[in-house]
């Protein structure tokens, strides 16, 4: 009995001091279990958002033979050209045969022509292989360099959806409402009027299009609408653009009826 009670004062002390100890490094999460990410997540402001989109570029690298504008290329692809339309962006017209060069179009081509002009680029399909005049609809990277985003992101383009290609639609979202608060771009003093006013002559910051059709009625048409880009819009006859439902709701027009809510 001596002897136990001359033990019990270390017994208690080494549990006291097993209790102060902070765990060891044996102790912490097994480095084969961490996370990983891929290089592209430096694009996310929070690494967590990461998991809500997966940027697997692939493998197969194409030579960009040169750049159309903003968001338009031509790439070689088994010996033949191939113009490559960006997936899930829209920058300024500079090219388009029946419009003037817009706010901020010339400095989006010269953004593109620095990101891929001579690249070789990697292609990314979605749902849609081309769009109706024919043009690959890709999303695009040049190295570890996702362009689409890149162009977003700087106040370049702004992020348009057509389903059902929607595979990176919520990470372009994130981008265009990142640029917007730090006046980027588009979104910059150089093109405030423009989007103020809600002239026809929007700088690609005005999506809505307002449309009257064979009856007279006016209709207006927002991005995700089955008939949107089949919508052309004839200034001359009184059609135009809009930037918000509320300005076109405001200047007479009404929402097509086959239109989905936003």
């Amino acid at each position: 009995m001596r002897y136990v009670l001359l033990l019990l004062p270390l017994v208690l002390g080494a549990v006291a001091w097993q209790l102060a100890t902070p765990p060891t490094l044996l102790e912490a999460e097994p480095a084969g279990e961490a996370r990983e990410v891929s290089s592209l997540a430096a694009l996310f402001t929070n690494p967590a958002e990461t998991d809500a989109v997966t940027l697997e570029p692939p493998t197969e690298l194409y030579k960009v033979l040169r750049v159309i504008d903003g968001d338009t290329i031509v790439v070689r692809i088994s010996g033949e050209e191939k113009t490559v339309r960006y997936i899930g962006v829209d920058t300024p017209e500079t090219v388009h045969p029946e419009r003037p060069v817009q706010c901020f179009g010339a400095e989006a081509s010269t953004k593109n022509k620095q990101l891929v002009e001579g690249a070789m680029v990697s292609l990314e399909r979605d749902i849609s292989d081309t769009d109706k005049y024919g043009r690959l609809l890709r999303y695009v990277y040049a190295g570890e360099t996702f362009v689409n985003y890149e162009l977003v992101a700087g106040g370049y383009a702004r992020s348009l959806t057509f389903p059902p290609d929607v595979k990176h639609n919520e990470l372009l979202r994130r981008a265009l409402t990142q640029a917007r608060e730090a006046e980027l771009g588009l979104w910059g003093t150089s093109c405030s009027t423009d989007i103020v006013s809600g002239s026809n002559d929007t700088g690609g910051s005005c999506t809505i299009k307002g449309n009257i059709n064979s009856s007279g009625n006016k209709l207006f048409h927002t991005p995700s609408c089955p008939d949107y880009e089949t919508v052309n819009i004839n200034e001359i006859a009184g059609e135009r653009w809009f930037c918000s439902e509320n300005d076109a709701f405001s200047a007479g027009w009404r929402k097509a009826g086959n239109c989905n809510q936003l």
